[in-house]
């Protein structure tokens, strides 16, 4: 039987990616839709314009936020940028999981400590896997030899050996990550997500949020189809129907 889920569950599940470049935009995405959805995404584009002071204002504001950085270099400098991540209060940040078992065990290890010392809620902290705009065509282009599946499953073996939470992966390899992982302890964040009503823009490997939810995605990461909608609060709330129904 599937899983049944009633609103107020579902809209934990949805993080809206605030892709916007200034803080008046994003302040407006948050106060019109703090109440439909479960957490806020800051990615490179925000963050790079606003800064961490931005990501402090909404953290103090009450909301949770998913920092998305997508941190990849020496253990010893994801590590300490990790704290400082740690230090803004986010609910959640992300490495990529490339970069190998000894910079995401550094990186865990650190945050771990630090916040039990400071005595402050650790944050999750995520691996990216294959990033939805890449696909089986690409990743030689990168050196793999291995399709997006196999590696996305490679990958989540090792971030999930290396301490972390849990991974981020294409909606099309979610139930293959599941059936292997299937206990909640490796939680699956899953971008690309495209309502029935939507496009699919830049993003390759994408799915319905229904068929992400099924397959075992936790938490959906959606951009476009909400805050480039004429109505947002209702294309929010229409994706919640659709996960339901």
């Amino acid at each position: 039987m599937e899983p049944q889920f009633d609103s107020s569950e579902i809209r934990e599940k949805i993080i809206l990616a605030l892709d916007v470049s200034t803080r008046g935009e994003a302040l407006e995405l948050v106060r019109e839709l703090g109440s439909v959805v479960g957490a806020f995404k800051i990615g490179l584009q925000l963050f790079t314009a606003e800064g961490p002071s931005l990501v402090r204002e909404i953290v103090d504001a009450g909301n949770r936020v998913f920092l998305d950085l997508k941190f990849h270099d020496i253990p010893n400098t994801v590590a300490k940028a990790s704290i400082e991540v740690a230090k803004l209060g986010v609910w959640m940040f992300n490495v990529h999981v490339s970069g190998g078992s000894e910079m995401m065990r550094a990186t865990a290890d650190s945050v771990g400590d630090f916040c039990t010392r400071s005595g402050i809620v650790k944050p999750r902290i995520i691996g990216v896997t294959v990033l939805t705009s890449t696909d089986d065509a690409t990743l030689p282009e990168i050196g793999h030899g291995e399709n997006s599946k196999a590696l996305t499953l490679r990958y989540a073996k090792l971030a999930k050996e290396s301490g972390l939470n849990g991974i981020v992966c294409s909606a099309v390899d979610v139930a293959s990550v599941r059936e292997r992982y299937q206990s909640s302890d490796l939680e699956i964040v899953t971008p690309g997500i495209r309502p029935v009503f939507a496009t699919n823009d830049d993003q390759k490997r994408v799915a319905e949020p229904s068929a992400a939810v099924r397959n075992g995605s936790d938490f959906l990461v959606i951009g476009r189809p909400i805050i480039e909608a004429e109505n947002r609060v209702d294309a929010a709330l229409r994706i919640i129907r659709e996960i339901q129904s």
